[in-house]
């Protein structure tokens, strides 16, 4: 599980990435991005409705999920918020797809900030 520190905890934070983060669409989720300061850490939040599964089956998709961003975070994510919404193809998805799918939309927010940094 990620540390606290790189975790979207609050409820305003979720609704502010949600609302006014730049939007990431895939087969198995929906990426939501705020770009913060480079120094500040890399917080991830997660919403896995009912229409995914029974409690099971959404566990075991938020946990595969925390392990891909454990390794991003590991290898230096920092300064955006990201939540991700899962869903229902997320549940029957093999571990790899949804990897390179997550993969994918950290990807298109890393080359956002990027070029944000750039130009400032």
């Amino acid at each position: 599980m990620p540390a606290r520190r790189n975790r979207v905890t609050r409820g305003e934070d979720y609704r502010q990435t949600v609302r006014a983060g730049r939007r990431v669409g895939g087969a198995l989720c929906i990426t939501h991005a705020v770009l913060r300061s480079p120094e500040d850490a890399a917080r991830f939040g997660f919403i896995i409705s009912k229409a995914v599964g029974n409690a099971v089956t959404r566990n075991l998709v938020r946990r595969r999920m925390k392990s891909i961003v454990e390794q991003r975070l590991r290898n230096g994510a920092t300064g955006v918020d990201v939540v991700f919404r899962a869903l229902p193809a997320a549940a029957d998805a093999p571990f790899a797809e949804l990897e390179r799918e997550i993969n994918r939309a950290l990807d298109r927010v890393e080359r956002r900030q990027a070029s944000t940094e750039t130009r400032s």
